[in-house]
């Protein structure tokens, strides 16, 4: 792969990163959107369905008004076969044969809706189901991100209080051993001053046992005059 393929590459994947950073950013008002169309759809299903099933049951009202018409002029052929009218009688099955017709197409027509309609019953209650298992799950995102922004926030102050908290414990250090320092300088320059003035020997004299103290008793001194 030649250096501008890899560099076009690279510049697509940062267009597609940045695209899904954008997505997931806006991921929950997308869901919240996109529920509310699917609810718009449901709602426009309802109707169809509502229409469906007046057509139906305008349909099976036109069924039942055939085959009452039927069965009357059933009757009818009975009666004029019964008067001898044999011409009156034929009419009369003729006309019941053609209502039958039209029954069997308007009842076709019937078990088309029923069936449109069982259909749509079924596949809107699936998606009413889908729906609200999705607001449920969308309630639970929703929550789960609140309570992981809190708990970034509170990471975010603790790591924050932790920064501070370790600068001051390093500016106490420095403060520590600037006085520490400070503190061996000042005995520094009293051993200093002390040797300066012999002091410092008496003191090691004295810690060594071979020197005493210059005031003695009033014996010790009367004895060293008598002495003399």
């Amino acid at each position: 792969m030649s250096v501008w393929k890899k560099l076009i590459t690279a510049v697509k994947g940062g267009v597609n990163e940045a695209a899904e950073a954008v997505v997931d950013g806006q991921a929950l008002r997308i869901l919240d959107q996109e529920i509310r169309e699917a609810k718009e759809e449901l709602r426009r299903s309802d109707t169809s369905l509502a229409q469906i099933m007046a057509k139906r049951k305008l349909a099976e009202q036109k069924v039942s008004s055939l085959t009452q018409s039927s069965s009357e002029y059933e009757a009818h052929a009975k009666a004029a076969n019964e008067k001898g009218d044999r011409q009156l009688a034929l009419d009369c099955a003729q006309k019941v044969m053609e209502l039958r017709a039209q029954i069997e197409t308007e009842q076709q027509f019937v078990d088309q809706f029923t069936r449109s309609e069982q259909d749509l019953r079924k596949n809107i209650a699936q998606a009413k189901s889908n729906i609200r298992r999705m607001e449920q799950q969308i309630d639970i995102v929703k929550a789960t991100e609140s309570v992981q922004k809190a708990q970034t926030a509170v990471s975010s102050r603790h790591m924050g209080a932790n920064s501070k908290m370790k600068t001051a414990a390093e500016s106490l250090t420095r403060i520590q051993q600037r006085q520490q320092e400070r503190q061996a300088q000042l005995e520094a320059a009293e051993e200093l001053a002390e040797a300066e003035s012999g002091d410092e020997l008496e003191k090691r004299l004295k810690e060594a046992g071979i020197a005493g103290s210059t005031s003695g008793s009033a014996d010790d001194e009367l004895a060293r005059i008598l002495g003399k």
